[in-house]
Order: C-alpha cells, then sequence, then structure tokens
C-alpha cells in the first residue's frame, strides 16, 4: 500500500443484502424490541375467546339489565290493582257494618325497641358464588322487613357490610339501605360491630314493663328502650349455659377459654354443642349470613369458637319434628328471635316462622299423630326458603 491510499472505510449493507437474508432466521423488529418483562403480555398476541357459557351468561344478564324499566313499571301497576281491591273490599265491610277500626286495623300498635341486638355477619363472600350472594341480599332485606314490622324490635346491624354484597345494594338495590330505620350496616367484621352494638343498647333509657303490669302501655319513645315481661325474668332468674351431652360437630383440639370482654355476644351456629334457652337483655346474637348450600361445614362455629365468642343453636330438635334435614336461611333465624320475644315459646315461634311445606310439627302432636322423627337443624344463615328480591335475575349471575 502505497502512501497515497487512504483505508476504505466499512460499509452498511445494502437493501438487497438485507433482502437475501435467510428468512429462516428471525430478524428483529423495531416494534418486539427488547425481550417483554415476566408476566407482561404483548399487544400483538390475540385474547383468549370467551366459551359459549360465557357469552350466553353475558347475554342473559345484558337483557335482564336491558328488561329492569319494563318489570318496575308492572311492579308498579300490580301495586295500584292491590290498592284498589283493598280498597273495595274495606269499603265494602264497612257498608255491610263492620267496626271501621277493625277494618282499617287502627289499633294496631308500633312495634317496641328492646334491649337485643341481632349481628347479620355477612363476611363470607368468598365461600359464595354470585347467585348465593344476590340471595344473601335478598335475605338481609327479608331480615330488615320483619325486625321493622316486628312487635318487639331488636337493633338490628349488618356486619361485613362490603365488596360484592355493598354493590349490589348501592346500585341494584338502589342504596336502600341509606333509609332503612332502626337497622345499621357497619363493614368491619362481627367482633368490632358487636362493640358498636353494644354501645348503641348503652345510649338507650332501659324501661321496664314489669313496673305497670304485663298488659301495661308498649310505648317508648327513641331515645327508649323496653325490658319487656320474658327479657325481665331472663334477667331475674339467671339462663343456664350447660355443654350438651351430643357434640354436633366435635373438633380435635380443646374448647379455647370465652373473651370475658363479649360475654354478652352469642354466635348462632347448627354446629354448636350448646343450647340456647332463652334471650337476654343487653347480649348481642350473631346469625351467620352464610348462603352456600351447606358446603363449608362448621364454618361459622369455628369463627366464633376462635375469637372467644360463646355459641349456641337454636332448640328446634327440644320443640319440633321435621319431615326431612333442612338449614334456615337468615332471615328466619332472625325472625324466630323476634317471635321468641312476643310468644315466649320457642314452639310457637318455630310454627309461626318456619314454611309449612317443610312439614314441621310440634313433638306433643307428633307423638299424638305418630309421624316419624326426623332431625331439624337451625343454620348458619344457609336457605331452607330463599327470600325473593324485587329485582333479581333468574338464571344469571348478578354483583
Amino acid at each position: 500500500m502505497s502512501s497515497h491510499e487512504q483505508p476504505i472505510a466499512p460499509t452498511e449493507p445494502s437493501q438487497d443484502a438485507v433482502s437475501t437474508a435467510d428468512p429462516a432466521k428471525p430478524q428483529p423488529s423495531s416494534e418486539q424490541g427488547a425481550s417483554l418483562p415476566a408476566g407482561e403480555e404483548s399487544h400483538l398476541q390475540k385474547p383468549t375467546p370467551m366459551s359459549k357459557n360465557a357469552l350466553k351468561r353475558i347475554r342473559k344478564q345484558k337483557e335482564w339489565e336491558d328488561g329492569r324499566e319494563d318489570r318496575r313499571l308492572k311492579r308498579k301497576e300490580k301495586r295500584h290493582a292491590h290498592k284498589f281491591k283493598v280498597r273495595a273490599e274495606r269499603k265494602a265491610l264497612v257498608e255491610a257494618g263492620v267496626d271501621p277500626s277493625i277494618v282499617y286495623n287502627r289499633n294496631k300498635r308500633a312495634g317496641t325497641l328492646v334491649p337485643v341486638a341481632v349481628v347479620i355477619d355477612c363476611d363470607f363472600e368468598q365461600y359464595m358464588t354470585d347467585k348465593e350472594r344476590i340471595s344473601l341480599s335478598s335475605q338481609v332485606t327479608r331480615a330488615y322487613s320483619d325486625n321493622r314490622n316486628a312487635r318487639y324490635k331488636a337493633h338490628l346491624w349488618v356486619a361485613g357490610f362490603s365488596g360484592k354484597l355493598e354493590e349490589r345494594f348501592n346500585t341494584v338495590l338502589q342504596a336502600q339501605q341509606r333509609s332503612w330505620k332502626g337497622a345499621s350496616v357497619f363493614a368491619g367484621d362481627f367482633v368490632a360491630c358487636a362493640a358498636e352494638a353494644r354501645a348503641q343498647m348503652a345510649r338507650k333509657q332501659t324501661v321496664s314493663q314489669m313496673a305497670e303490669g304485663e298488659d301495661a302501655a308498649e310505648e317508648a319513645n327513641q331515645h327508649q328502650q323496653l325490658l319487656i315481661g320474658p327479657l325481665q325474668r331472663s334477667l331475674d332468674t339467671p339462663v343456664p349455659w350447660p355443654r350438651d351431652a351430643h357434640d354436633p360437630f366435635p373438633l380435635p383440639d380443646p374448647e379455647p377459654p370465652l373473651d370475658p370482654a363479649f360475654r354478652d355476644v352469642v354466635y348462632l351456629s347448627s354446629d354448636s354443642p350448646y343450647t340456647l334457652e332463652r334471650l337476654e337483655p343487653n347480649t348481642t346474637y350473631v346469625v351467620g349470613g352464610l348462603v352456600d348450600k351447606n358446603r363449608e361445614k362448621g364454618l361459622c362455629y369455628r369463627r366464633a369458637r376462635e375469637r372467644g365468642i360463646r355459641t349456641a343453636r337454636l332448640p328446634i330438635g327440644q320443640f319440633m319434628v321435621m319431615q326431612s334435614r333442612q338449614v334456615l336461611a337468615t332471615n328466619h333465624v332472625v325472625d324466630i328471635m323476634l317471635k321468641w320475644l312476643e310468644f315466649e315459646d320457642w314452639g310457637k315461634a318455630f310454627l309461626s316462622v318456619i314454611p309449612k311445606r317443610k312439614g314441621g310439627k310440634l313433638r306433643q302432636e307428633n307423638e299424638e299423630g305418630g309421624v316419624e322423627e326426623a332431625e331439624e337443624e337451625a343454620g348458619d344463615g344457609e336457605p331452607a326458603e330463599e327470600a325473593g328480591a324485587a329485582d333479581e335475575p333468574k338464571g344469571a349471575g348478578a354483583a
């Protein structure tokens, strides 16, 4: 090489050279760039197609949502037709000479608040399907209605009010819980809710009914609660709390001691080895808001036991004989306790609440009739009869 020659610089490959590259070897592209981080999908990947059943569920849900206004109008027309019918029947009775106070039920007294709290523990969302959560919301609204219309009303609370249950109330049920009277919702667990219920009862002035007699007026203002005869008798004579000889849900570990800070709380569960004899004043009774077709055995009982909370089961087996083994819905358990406050008789309370189609009979009547006995259990809020919601889709899940 002479001194006049310059070194040749390397040149970039021409377009023709690039096009003639081996097609079998993948060429890097500006779109792909570096490899994607772990767990991140490329936008070039196609989404997984939905199954036919999933598409069918979405279509049914959309059809249900589209028909919501039509259903509302039909319900409104039905209510108006029922009102006109009742007015016509009452008018005919009055014209026939029946006492108007009886026809129009003017002597009916408003419900009286008593120093008893009922907490529905709804903190079981992860154990239920969408359809079961819809059923639970219906049972909660039915429990509120039963308590509102009861002769003796309890302090009603809904614990674990969050997640999809709260979403359904705020959307489908139009946030009706915000207008509830005598009932409250609580996002925390049942133990914290029981503490709130205790404080609420303490803020009310307790008036004894026994001082003026059983037949005295049952009027109490908004700052008072009435200590009715059944609760007064439970206070005068301490309620026994013996352990049953038969343990329906034996556990291997020894029973932990009770939490002294929550001795006034009782969790109702059919798996408890204790039987509820009477309701006590200034006590909170927790009902499991669990709709799972009895898949989760002993879930409510274990939850209460681990927290050092007293447990008990309703004495259905002592008073009733059923034709089949069933579990009571959440609203049924609440209503049975409200009926006991009115009758002070578990047999009457069970007969007035448990659906007749279940063939339940009092043990005395059963012995006379010779019907074969079957066992009935009061459950952790699982449905014996699902309370129908006013706007609940059939055959399609909803939040």
